[in-house]
């Protein structure tokens, strides 16, 4: 058995500032969407995939959620989790081991930093490997930054530059009545913010968030029931990379440069062929390094790439055309909202911000320090 999958129904919940729903509750709500746009109900999914929440993910989520899955998936390397877990549903419903998968997610990141039940930074614990990184005192976005000042001396990218990620971020954003902040800014905005990690701002650094977000993905037998268009999976990319910054071969080259080629190649595409992507864009840089390993741009042209004006709708290649993580919504873990709002692009959903003629987009999320990559391409019409 080898049957075609596709994406069935996409939806967020509340988004924002969602002060009266947990976790959970906004998982529910979410997937509730997903299937309800899809045409499907509960009793239809057969396959289950989660993270991020709970002690056994993903069996208290289907707890919660009245299911009793027979696939499961709780594979959890930070932000790109929902692309990886979205290549091996595809795998598993082509197999035959599952029918109907729903993917969801939920977090009430921005609630628990307000009512102090969290902090700003992530503590990734001094355990395992970590004992050799943890007596230095990296933080997750120094570790960013030190590689953004790597890329800038190696290949001599601005400061500029990559503010022009955050700008047209914003760009993007001003269409989208979900964003959570929606008013232009200018590289001289991003520039003057509060210095949070030499060489980024504030303003180089994605929101906190609260969301939920669900996908539903079925074989190609069901598509004749659904109640909307079909997105189809077109290829599939997964690697990791590193845990220690000291393992890093080369802080100017992410996993996404094998996830890319990988899933270009089993897609039959090439970069040339995509019309819209969603890439995680937690930090400026790790959308600029991004696209330079997926092959949207020469090695160390990541900056002019971007300076053009590529990634504003409009660009060359429309990207993150909901405002991102850098304005839309991030709350933790953001791969799964990328393959959202690339499904809603491909089927021409996206009002305002929608990209002409959209036929191919490309989704590629991050995880950890450039730890690991998942890349996932989509097609409007059946392969």
């Amino acid at each position: 058995m080898n049957r075609k999958v596709a994406v069935a129904g996409v939806a967020l919940s509340d988004v924002g500032r969602v002060d009266d729903k947990n976790a959970y509750e906004l998982m529910a709500q979410a997937s509730r969407r997903a299937l309800a746009e899809a045409g499907l109900s509960p009793s239809d999914v057969d396959g289950l995939a989660s993270t991020g929440q709970g002690t056994l993910p993903p069996t208290d989520v289907g707890e919660y959620l009245g299911l009793k899955p027979r696939w499961i998936d709780s594979t959890s390397v930070g932000g790109a989790s929902w692309e990886v877990m979205l290549a091996h549903a595809t795998d598993a419903i082509a197999a035959g081991h599952a029918d109907v998968v729903l993917l969801t997610y939920g977090s009430t990141a921005r609630t628990d930093l307000r009512k102090g039940l969290r902090t700003a930074n992530i503590n990734w614990g001094s355990r395992g490997p970590l004992q050799w990184d943890a007596p230095y005192g990296h933080t997750l976005i120094s570790k960013y930054a030190m590689a953004a000042r790597r890329h800038m001396y190696q290949y001599g990218t601005t400061i500029e530059q990559l503010a022009e990620v955050a700008v047209s971020a914003r760009f993007n954003a001003k269409d989208n009545p979900e964003a959570y902040y929606r008013d232009p800014i200018t590289i001289e905005d991003v520039a003057s913010g509060p210095m949070i990690a030499d060489p980024f701002t504030k303003l180089h650094c994605c929101i906190r968030s609260d969301g939920g977000a669900a996908a539903v993905l079925v074989a190609e037998d069901r598509v004749k029931d659904l109640k909307s268009d079909p997105v189809w999976v077109l290829g599939t990319g997964e690697a990791t990379s590193h845990m220690l910054t000291s393992q890093w071969d080369d802080v100017t080259v992410g996993p996404a440069s094998v996830t890319g080629p990988l899933a270009f190649s089993r897609a039959g595409l090439k970069p040339s062929d995509v019309d819209v992507a969603e890439i995680y864009d937690a930090f400026t840089y790790m959308l600029l390094l991004t696209m330079e390993d997926l092959g949207f741009c020469e090695k160390g042209e990541g900056g002019k790439f971007v300076e053009s004006g590529a990634l504003r709708l409009g660009g060359s290649l429309p990207t993150n055309t909901d405002g991102g993580g850098l304005s839309a919504c991030h709350p933790g873990q953001r791969g799964l909202f990328l393959i959202v709002e690339a499904a809603r692009q491909l089927r021409g959903q996206s009002g305002p911000r929608q990209v002409p003629d959209a036929k191919i987009a490309c989704v590629s999320g991050t995880g950890g320090w450039f730890c690991s990559s998942g890349t996932v391409l989509l097609g409007s019409e059946e392969p």
